[in-house]
């Protein structure tokens, strides 16, 4: 009792004893390595009640008979990775109520055969993936009263206490602030997540002790050198005393928060030359000595806020070499002795008026290479290098194009201007010129062109809203692109100041309801030249403040009395040039303030159930423009106002209107609120007109033969059956975007392979069904996303159950899952063995060798080389492969000769000749042609006779002589002696001919 150090000679008592040893409650507050090495049958060891704050490494590598040690109630502050190094046989291991904060990967990998751990009451914020899945025998674990931060990082322990229900009672998070309090097995995956650009973890090696040196780094003169040691992240426990720490040169990729705060004397950080995309905000908080910090050669992209508050003593900021595109206006403001500020070589476009003001001490400052866009909002820099000459780099312009490759400090404040004729920015990259304020996002939306909150993303051939509009923005113009469906993605819930949307000249023929919440401040929609062939209120949710709505040009039939609900500030509708043949009564009644309604160009029939219309049109001083009747024929081309009261008649019985508001649904189909039905129908594509928001999905019994592309745009679904069809083969990105998809039905089917990523995003999967395939193999992984997965159906199907399907069992096993019956086809003396799930471990050959062609073929379809005589195996989604034949042959295997003369490749008449040896052809060609092809015609004149200066005309297989004057005769060897014929002689030829004139 009253022990500090505990070396061997404390141990005599114990080797007495051999097994049982108890130390608790004393005053131990160090234990030296080796300390226990001659206690070999030791099996119970207390220490719990002490002051000890580390934990050596190997401190029981010579323990293997430890089966109980009890560490609680001491001050340990890190479990270092090879702590319990050579106690494997550890079954009770007590390390609550300690001060532990760091848990290094691997740390308890070696106690498999423990069943009782207890981690409850530390600081413990972040615990390495898998840190226990090594302990299969575990029954009591607890976790509960720590600082657990609930982020991506920590996401596998949810399913992994989900797994197993009475492990970890209590386990709660302590941060982030919106999960602060929320049992950790019941949250899902996607509520853990990262707020910064980097997944790398926060989790920090642990140094043997709490202000040592850390065993990869060399100390001295309170100097801590870590260079190029390959570190991953910041060691944690690093000496207190420490004024420099210097870690550049490392694959560092984070900087977790409180990194550096508790130590007060540092005066230089160097993190040059790492990895760090990411930076906690009160990382250097309480710093107050601090002159120097060097972070040169990163990946940061975003300086947060507060990052450098309180050092005040800071002198030197290196931040070069990066990929900042942000600075805000209060990025320095508590730098008062800064001297030197290197922001170069960054993607920085514009700084707010203002950012150097805090800067008393500037004496150089670099801002070289970085893409500066000098407009009007970049003239404040000039103004300001031209007063301090303090930049020393020589920063540039890079548009616009008139000031590229200016220096700023160089240019008349004048030059410095906004204008919409000039590009600002470098086509081709993102605008990242940002507000003072600086979000992560940048302002202007890749390829879109913005200028005084105007942003023009017209002509660009998109197909969806763009992302990252700035929340400045009044006027958003989407017109002439390709968008054919407006998502509810709520993009515009923080456009606060929008107030006119341009979306004519697209494709779009469905408005998912509630697309516009958040535009309430909007007050011109224009939506001309589009598809639509509906309008219903819920499609304009949210835009109440809205004063001038365009749907002209579009394909809308009929109005009804719910196509405008909560509009009731429009002033101007305009549905001209439509397809409205009726409005219902009562469709405007939800329009108060509507002046103006252009309802011309449309083919209106004025029945009886338009009768309503034209007196409604009299009573009302809405400027209409006077819309006409286009049926009956009696009323063609007649003003609607004008058509008196009888002449709106109905001959015949009314048929049901259909302009009544229905839910959408396919033909085809039945559909009960968001459940459709579309089973044997025979179908062989996705119906049309599927409602938006289907959640469940039913296709069954039908004739498709892969799974159609269109569905994983229906992003709602929670339930697909495509069982009993003919579906041969998946791609990886035949499921992409369910991200909420729990059942998915793929039995009765052709399968043959599942690819490795067509499961890829599914995690809200519960219940996958693969029953009745021809699946042999399924390749490990694939089921790496489907983190919820609980059931799987892969009975009737000829499994292969060699030792590359072993990781299956593995896997069924890992999380109770429920696997069904499945029975071997394969290999040889595994066929017919039943798994289920109680013995689905014990039906996988252990013997490896060779997987049968047949099988390999399944997933590899061209590895058997069907294509025969030199033809290229292709895989193919439905035929499974297709072969491109070489010339010569043709067939599914190109195994067919080709008649090589049956396109009759010989011209002007030539005969064709084949080869069956050669599979060639040659053409023997009539007389007056050759070539290989007889495509060349000889020249007969070549070797001509005519004479006299006769000009010769080539024949086939003969030529002409054309006679000059006076002289005829087939050579025109002839002379003529009438000369008063000389006009008319030379319009004599003489093939025949052989007498003079």
């Amino acid at each position: 009792q009253g022990d500090e150090v505990v070396t061997l000679t404390c141990f005599l008592g114990c080797v007495e004893i051999h097994k049982i040893c108890h130390l608790m409650e004393n005053q131990i507050n160090n234990i030296e390595r080796g300390a226990f090495d001659d206690l070999k049958e030791l099996e119970r060891l207390r220490l719990n009640r002490n002051r000890l704050t580390q934990l050596p490494e190997l401190l029981f590598q010579k323990n293997e008979a430890l089966a109980r040690l009890d560490l609680s109630e001491n001050a340990i502050q890190a479990i270092p990775r090879r702590a319990f190094r050579g106690a494997t046989d550890i079954r009770n291991l007590q390390l609550d109520k300690n001060h532990i904060t760091c848990i290094e990967e691997g740390a308890f990998r070696a106690l498999r055969t423990l069943e009782v751990l207890t981690l409850n009451n530390n600081n413990i914020s972040s615990i390495p993936v898998s840190s226990f899945n090594h302990m299969p025998k575990l029954r009591t674990f607890r976790l509960h009263s720590n600082s657990l931060r609930c982020d991506c990082h920590l996401s596998w322990l949810s399913p992994w206490l989900r797994q197993r229900p009475t492990l970890g009672l209590y386990t709660q998070c302590s941060s982030p602030p919106t999960l602060r309090g929320l049992n950790l097995a019941e949250l899902q995956k996607n509520e853990f997540t990262c707020s910064g650009q980097s997944d790398s973890a926060f989790v920090q090696p642990c140094s043997l002790a709490s202000g040592s040196c850390p065993p990869m780094c060399s100390c001295s003169n309170n100097i801590v050198d870590c260079r190029g040691k390959g570190l991953t992240a910041i060691p944690a426990h690093l000496p207190e005393a420490m004024t420099e720490i210097r870690l550049e040169q490392n694959g560092i990729k984070s900087v977790p928060p409180g990194a550096f705060t508790s130590y007060k004397k540092l005066r230089r950080i160097d993190l040059s030359n790492n990895q760090i995309s990411e930076i906690a905000p009160d990382v250097f908080q309480g710093l107050r000595a601090l002159n120097s910090l060097v972070l040169y050669g990163n990946k940061i992209t975003d300086l947060p806020r507060g990052l450098f508050e309180g050092l005040g003593s800071l002198e030197l900021l290196l931040l070069n070499a990066n990929k900042i595109h942000c600075i805000r206006a209060t990025a320095f403001q508590d730098l008062e002795n800064l001297a030197l500020l290197s922001l170069y070589d960054n993607k920085i476009q514009t700084l707010a008026k203002g950012t150097f003001s805090p800067l008393h001490s500037i004496q150089t400052l670099h801002l070289a290479q970085n893409p500066f866009v000098c407009d009007c909002n970049l003239k404040w820099l000039a103004d300001y290098l031209r007063s301090n000459p303090i930049e020393t780099s020589g920063a540039r312009c890079a548009s616009p194009r008139r000031l590229a490759n200016k220096r700023i400090g160089q240019i008349k404040s004048k030059k410095f201007r906004c204008s919409a004729k000039e590009q600002y920015h470098i086509p081709g990259t993102e605008d990242t010129r940002l507000n003072n304020e600086c979000n992560s996002k940048p302002v202007c939306p890749a390829k879109c062109r913005c200028e005084a909150n105007v942003v023009d993303c017209s002509n660009l051939r998109l197909t969806k809203f763009p992302q990252h509009l700035p929340a400045s923005t009044t006027e958003l113009r989407l017109n002439n692109n390709d968008i054919s469906v407006l998502e509810a993605t709520g993009v515009f819930k923080t456009l606060s100041q929008l107030k006119k949307i341009n979306l004519s000249n697209n494709k779009i023929s469905e408005i998912e309801d509630g697309v516009f919440e958040g535009a309430g401040s909007v007050m011109e929609l224009h939506l001309t030249a589009n598809h639509l062939d509906s309008v219903r209120g819920t499609m304009f949710r949210g835009m109440g403040g809205v004063r001038m709505l365009m749907l002209r040009n579009n394909r809308i039939s009929c109005i009804h009395n719910g196509s405008f609900t909560g509009l009731t500030n429009v002033r101007l509708l305009s549905l001209y040039d439509n397809q409205l043949h009726t409005i219902m009564p009562g469709a405007f009644d939800t329009l108060p303030n509507l002046s103006t309604l252009n309802l011309l160009a449309n083919p209106f029939n004025c029945d009886c159930r338009l009768a309503w219309l034209g007196a409604w049109l009299r009573s009302r001083r809405i400027v209409t423009g006077n819309p006409r009747c286009q049926s009956p024929s009696f009323l063609r081309e007649i003003p609607l106002q004008d058509v008196a009261a009888p002449d709106f008649r109905c001959d015949d019985v009314l048929e049901e209107s259909s302009c009544v508001a229905r839910p959408q649904c396919p033909t085809e189909c039945t559909c009960t609120e968001t459940v459709v039905r579309c089973s044997n129908k025979h179908l062989q594509a996705l119906p049309k007109g599927l409602p938006r928001n289907v959640t469940e999905l039913y296709l069954d019994g039908n004739q498709f033969s892969m799974v159609p592309r269109e569905l994983s745009t229906f992003k709602h679904l929670q339930l697909v059956d495509l069982s009993n069809n003919r579906i041969s083969s998946l791609s990886d990105s035949s499921f992409s975007n369910m991200s909420q998809l729990t059942t998915l039905i793929l039995s009765y089917n052709s399968l043959r392979c599942i690819p490795p990523l067509a499961l890829a995003g599914l995690r809200s999967l519960r219940l996958l069904s693969l029953h009745g395939n021809d699946i042999s193999e399924l390749m490990e992984g694939i089921f790496s996303d489907v983190a919820s997965l609980s059931h799987l159906a892969i009975g009737a199907n000829p499994l292969y159950c060699d030792c590359h399907l072993r990781w299956l069992s593995d896997w069924v096993k890992s999380g109770y899952k429920e696997p069904g019956i499945a029975r071997c086809a394969g290999p040889m003396g595994m066929e017919g063995n039943l798994g289920t799930p109680v013995k689905f471990q014990l039906f996988f050959s252990p013997s490896p060798g060779p997987v049968e062609m047949s099988v390999q073929a399944k997933c590899s379809p061209c590895v058997s080389g069907p294509c025969q005589n030199h033809g290229v195996c292709q895989s193919d989604p439905v035929e499974l492969y297709t072969c491109v034949c070489a010339p010569g042959f043709t067939g599914k295997y190109c195994e067919t000769p080709v008649d090589v003369c049956a396109s009759n490749p010989c011209t002007n008449g030539g005969t064709c000749i084949s080869d069956e040896q050669t599979r060639r052809f040659s053409c023997s060609c009539l007389v007056g042609f050759h070539g290989s092809f007889c495509e060349v015609d000889v020249d007969d004149c070549e070797d001509h006779g005519c004479e006299n200066g006769a000009t010769c005309v080539d024949g086939v297989g003969n030529y002409t002589c054309f006679c000059p004057p006076f002289y005829i005769g087939i050579l025109s060897i002839h002379s003529l002696y009438t000369f008063s014929l000389d006009s008319l002689s030379r319009h004599f030829i003489g093939i025949l001919s052989r007498h003079s004139l």
